[in-house]
């Protein structure tokens, strides 16, 4: 990343060891978008976009989330009720409404969000006749990018007309995967779907990591599959592991991050760690 000068962060990377990683200060004019996708539902994807936009956020770093995800359940986890969702980046994708005006603040300091709504499942149709409608999403932040640092985009289950104006949108996008079978074979056809958005559209979005969630450590068969995904895709994987949890399970009932509800659990502990290792591949890139 370029920007202004340097500034030191202390963050928890892998293994429990505390480290000073040097991050580029994130200036107004190149915040950093990260896309948080995954063409399969039930892979951790609202979980990792909830809590590590939450860890992320800090005084000196101004985060927003974006929830495309017509379920709304990023806006729900964080305190949204159903009746208040609008308006929404439905409103900003199809009516033009301005994104600045969209984003609310939440509980957590230093994190706003532009909340999801049933509307975004009509995108497709929505969007048929707009001119550069893969685009929509890029024109729709750039009036709101200059307030934060970095915009997280909590993507839909699928990579519909919404899911390719993400990738569009970011610099770099971030993919949960459970370790098991049917998520891990889908990631061969992600990967690829993505790549052709970058060559056939031109996306600059490029992959920051995959990110293992939904693990359970007494389970062989997930075990398994986790080292299988790390001795395919090796340095592409993460070393940050999000495992279940009850406190995870709990928390958007709460309508807090797993940081607020649980700080000294293991889980608020991972997306911690995650925020470090996120930070640090973004400075190497």
């Amino acid at each position: 990343m370029t920007g202004g000068p340097q500034t030191t962060d202390t963050v928890e990377i892998a293994g429990d060891v505390s480290a000073s990683v040097f991050v580029d200060r994130m200036t107004d004019k190149s915040p950093v978008v990260i896309a948080v996708v995954n063409n399969k539902g039930g892979v951790g994807k609202t979980t990792t976009s909830v809590n590590l936009a939450a860890a992320l956020a800090t005084p000196r770093r101004r985060v927003l989330l974006v929830d495309l995800d017509s379920q709304a359940s990023a806006s729900l986890w964080l305190g949204v009720d159903r009746t208040h969702l609008r308006p929404s980046s439905a409103s900003c994708l199809f009516e033009q409404f301005p994104a600045p005006q969209a984003t609310r603040s939440t509980k957590v300091p230093n994190l706003d969000l532009i909340t999801g709504s049933v509307e975004l499942a009509n995108d497709d149709l929505a969007l048929a006749d707009v001119a550069g409608r893969e685009l929509t999403l890029r024109m729709a932040l750039q009036r709101v990018r200059p307030r934060y640092d970095l915009i997280i985009l909590d993507c839909p289950p699928n990579l519909s007309l919404i899911g390719v104006n993400a990738i569009m949108a970011s610099d770099a996008h971030l993919v949960p995967v459970t370790p098991q079978f049917l998520a891990i074979d889908a990631l061969v056809g992600l990967l690829e779907s993505v790549d052709k958005i970058r060559t056939q559209l031109g996306a600059k979005s490029r992959l920051l990591g995959l990110v293992l969630t939904m693990g359970d450590p007494k389970n062989a068969a997930a075990a398994e599959f986790g080292e299988r995904l790390r001795a395919e895709y090796r340095e592409r994987v993460l070393h940050t592991e999000i495992l279940e949890s009850r406190a995870l399970r709990e928390a958007p009932a709460s309508g807090r991050s797993i940081l607020d509800y649980a700080p000294r659990s293991r889980s608020a502990d991972a997306f911690r760690r995650l925020s470090g290792e996120v930070l640090e591949r973004l400075r190497r890139h």
